[in-house]
């Protein structure tokens, strides 16, 4: 049973947004944060939507994790929730957007965004705009973006890869004509730029130098920077009422049980809120690499997210005491939840995008391929019945990736907001895996029967 109260949130908050994809959000709030962090100043980091990546970015530089805040996963009130939850202890929130600031889904195209979320949560707003190329203009775009929309939250910018000179002159078009201030700027250096792949930016582990290079940024954007002004905007976000869950606590304890998460850098993509979810529910999550460990740990349920396993692939084949590792868990009955690049580890084979064959665990049948184009993209609800699915159960999510099986699943069916729909999932015991990143908190049944099932396990193999 759940218990709701109202609580008061006060906490000086910005969200970083963009006209567009690849202005440098990521670089500016990775800066940004790191800058209150030589200044003493504990922040909160989060990010817009589902992506993984962006907020590893953000727990390297602070080395707390940082949270997705996505409103069709999670709804206004639950990302209320968690940003509230994230907040915690600091003394100011950085909200690093999405895409371009109106970019949605839904009919208005704007849910979801950027702006919605600045919305919800009351945030002021900041645009990073890239201006290379542009002179006049870019005061002319800032404007135009500020007068857009019911809600108008921008206030203030960032100029990106600008001489001081240019930057000068369109803070002073931008000041007179539209009253917003430009709070500093990036000039044109080719250090501060950040590789892409398929799924986005790379991971942060892969750039060796990762660190001075956002010391880096943040040594420019020091120079330039009002900081004062942009704590006296974010100090103007006004108080935050929340509705809080409380879970009722269980009329006789439960023992505790251990959940073994794979995390290295062929699987990396968790939302803190789940793993949170998991531990509320009585889970202790301990990590082991699947690349470097020879077995996974002492556990009661195996938990293996999504990642980049097609580029690890040779290496995940070549540990094959992990593999046997999973083979007996699995074989003992073991809880095992798998998604996305776990689902891939799982089966029999997988085919890497130079078209060599790679043996994974075997666990499932059929193998994955990997293609030249998007497979699945974008949100998804996914309902049926068997494995950690009750009955009439549906639960939040979203598909993204670049590979196909031969054995999708047929247990559950996943619907597109647009109506589109297809099978998903296999269910095979006590295995749950498929393509779909789940939210657990969307439906919070789903993760309480896969730690019952946890428990479960751990009783009949007499652990206490």
């Amino acid at each position: 049973m759940k218990q709701n109260h109202s609580s008061e949130i006060r906490i000086p908050r910005i969200l970083i947004a963009a006209p567009g994809s690849g202005s440098g959000k990521t670089l500016l709030t990775c800066a940004l944060l790191r800058l209150f962090q030589r200044k003493g100043i504990r922040a909160a980091a989060f990010k817009c939507g589902p992506d993984f990546i962006d907020p590893m970015f953000h727990k390297k530089v602070l080395g707390t994790p940082s949270r997705n805040l996505d409103l069709y996963l999670a709804g206004e009130d639950g990302v209320r929730r968690s940003f509230a939850a994230g907040c915690e202890g600091a003394q100011i929130a950085v909200i690093e957007g999405v895409m371009g600031y109106f970019d949605g889904t839904g009919s208005s195209g704007m849910e979801g965004s950027s702006y919605h979320l600045a919305s919800v949560l009351q945030a002021p707003v900041l645009l990073a705009v890239d201006v290379r190329g542009m002179s006049r203009s870019a005061a002319a775009l800032i404007k135009g973006f500020a007068d857009y929309g019911e809600q108008r939250m921008i206030r203030g910018a960032f100029l990106n890869r600008v001489s001081p000179a240019m930057a000068n002159r369109i803070s002073g078009w931008l000041e007179s004509e539209a009253g917003i201030p430009v709070l500093g700027s990036f000039p044109v250096d080719d250090a501060l730029h950040i590789e892409s792949r398929h799924l986005g930016l790379v991971e942060p582990d892969e750039i060796p130098d990762l660190l001075q290079k956002i010391d880096h940024a943040a040594d420019l954007l020091d120079q330039t920077l009002n900081l004062e002004l942009l704590l006296e905007i974010a100090q103007s976000a006004p108080v935050l009422q929340v509705e809080k869950m409380s879970r009722e606590k269980p009329s006789v304890e439960v023992s505790p049980v251990t959940i073994a998460l794979a995390e290295d850098k062929a699987f990396s993509f968790y939302y803190e809120d789940n793993l949170e979810l998991l531990k509320e529910l009585g889970a202790q999550i301990v990590r082991f690499s699947p690349l470097h460990d020879r077995e996974i740990p002492e556990a009661d349920g195996l938990l293996i997210g999504g990642g980049y396993p097609e580029l690890k692939a040779g290496e995940l084949a070549a540990n094959t005491f992990m593999i046997s590792s999973i083979r007996r868990a699995a074989e003992q009955g073991m809880p095992i939840l798998a998604e996305c690049g776990g689902f891939q580890y799982l089966q029999e084979k997988l085919v890497d995008s130079e078209g060599i064959e790679h043996r994974m665990c075997g666990v499932l049948k059929g193998f994955s391929r990997m293609t030249k184009k998007l497979v699945r993209f974008g949100y998804v609800e996914v309902s049926g019945e068997g494995g950690y699915f009750g009955s009439g159960q549906t639960i939040r999510g979203h598909e993204f990736h670049y590979s196909d099986s031969t054995n999708n699943g047929n247990a559950c069916r996943a619907v597109k907001p647009d109506g589109r729909a297809w099978d998903c999932m296999v269910v095979q015991g006590r295995i749950t895996a498929g393509y779909p990143h789940l939210y657990y908190r969307s439906d919070p049944a789903f993760a309480e029967a896969f730690v019952a099932e946890c428990r479960k396990f751990r009783e009949e193999r007499g652990r206490n």
